[in-house]
């Protein structure tokens, strides 16, 4: 069996998830392991050049997980021949300009959500990806890293295996406290607060709730969706205040065409003002003729129709029922390895031994589409149609 060498080059990875779940989780773990293994037997070993803006923090994180290689110069790293694959997980405003330069280039690109700002953008670069796919063989991949969760994996496990029956509805419940600044320490970037440098709830989180939906629950159909922003004022990284210009949390209805053709309704609640009393800081609750399931980040709880019990509505004494031992835990019945890592090793397998693959840009292009709907609801606070989009 032999290994070959997959030159990396991995853009914005001093950002919280472009470390923590790209480099570390993701491809650091994957070199830990010996590569990823092809369907001949035979490893690929990633080799990532890290490239960054600021000289000392990329030296300092490189030496840090034992990466050779690192610089400031993405020009010249885009001109080695040598490295053969662009990641990009920096600001949003740049992705699909540093995209274009990456696959003209002759790079294969893989890239966090979303791919753009706004859906002509994200069309644009998912139309050049899908050209070079088609005349010089260039790959391309758009994060979707919540399909690959335990919870939502097991979730789909019961709507493959019939056990919803007809479903209904599905009630998405996401978000929690991101602390204002000024009496505990933030715990998310400041610039995710300010519209101007790419914030905001609904394009931060709207591009990730239209692949969870299309692929688990029926594709997207329409929305109404209502944006807001609670906290006015906020304290940023340096303890300077500033105004909080991005929506920090949205309301939204769905419809969708279920896999079998019934109508779903979907309802997302998304906040980064709500104090968590809930199971997960996401959960998904999925109501059908012959059952409901719960799942969250790693845990799936299930109810099924002839386990269903029997309350009674009287407001005049306690309710004895605890709900929440009512349901059936799904149990773990394989190992659930990190959900970025996994669809690392799809994209490797992909690029290098052609494996199917279908978490493409123009797939990220459609959560910038539900994106810029929602905001055109919010805006002109009605109902707007998503038809099929065509790149």
């Amino acid at each position: 069996m032999a290994t070959q060498r997959l030159g990396l080059i991995m853009h914005g990875v001093t950002g919280r998830m472009g470390m923590n779940q790209h480099l570390i989780r993701s491809i650091c773990a994957i070199r830990a392991q010996g590569g990823v293994q092809l369907a001949n037997g035979d490893r690929v070993m990633p080799d990532p050049i890290l490239i960054g803006r600021n000289a000392d923090k990329i030296e300092a994180l490189a030496r840090a997980h034992g990466i050779e290689r690192w610089g400031t110069d993405l020009d010249a790293a885009l001109a080695n021949a040598d490295d053969t694959v662009f990641f990009d997980a920096g600001t949003t405003q740049m992705r699909p300009q540093l995209l274009a330069k990456a696959i003209r280039a002759g790079k294969h690109v893989y890239c966090e959500k979303p791919i753009a700002t706004n859906l002509n953008e994200a069309v644009e670069i998912a139309r050049l990806a899908d050209e070079a796919g088609r005349t010089k063989g260039i790959k391309h991949g758009a994060v979707q890293d919540k399909l690959f969760l335990p919870g939502l994996r097991k979730l789909d496990m019961l709507r493959r295996a019939g056990f919803f029956g007809r479903m209904l509805s599905v009630r998405l419940e996401f978000g929690y406290w991101v602390f204002e600044g000024d009496l505990q320490p933030i715990q998310r970037p400041s610039w995710n607060y300010r519209k101007e440098d790419g914030g905001g709830m609904i394009l931060d989180m709207m591009c990730h709730w239209r692949y969870v939906l299309d692929n688990l629950f029926g594709e997207v159909q329409s929305v109404s969706c209502l944006g807001t922003t609670h906290i006015p004022k906020r304290w940023d990284e340096a303890g300077k205040p500033y105004e909080a210009t991005a929506d920090d949390a949205a309301y939204a209805t769905c419809e969708l065409t279920g896999h079998n053709g019934e109508p779903v309704i979907a309802q997302i609640n998304m906040s980064w003002v709500t104090r968590v009393r809930r199971d997960d800081l996401v959960t998904f609750h999925v109501d059908g003729t012959e059952g409901s399931a719960v799942a969250g980040l790693q845990s799936c709880r299930a109810q099924s129709r002839v386990a269903t019990p029997r309350p009674v509505w009287n407001p005049d004494i306690k309710q004895t029922m605890n709900f929440f031992d009512q349901w059936q835990e799904i149990p773990d019945v394989e190992t659930y390895d990190n959900g970025f890592k996994i669809q690392w090793e799809h994209f490797i397998r992909h690029v290098v031994e052609d494996a199917p693959y279908k978490w493409t840009l123009p797939e990220g292009a459609k959560g910038v589409q539900l994106v810029e709907a929602a905001l055109d609801s919010w805006k002109e606070r009605r109902w707007i149609d998503v038809p099929p989009l065509k790149v």
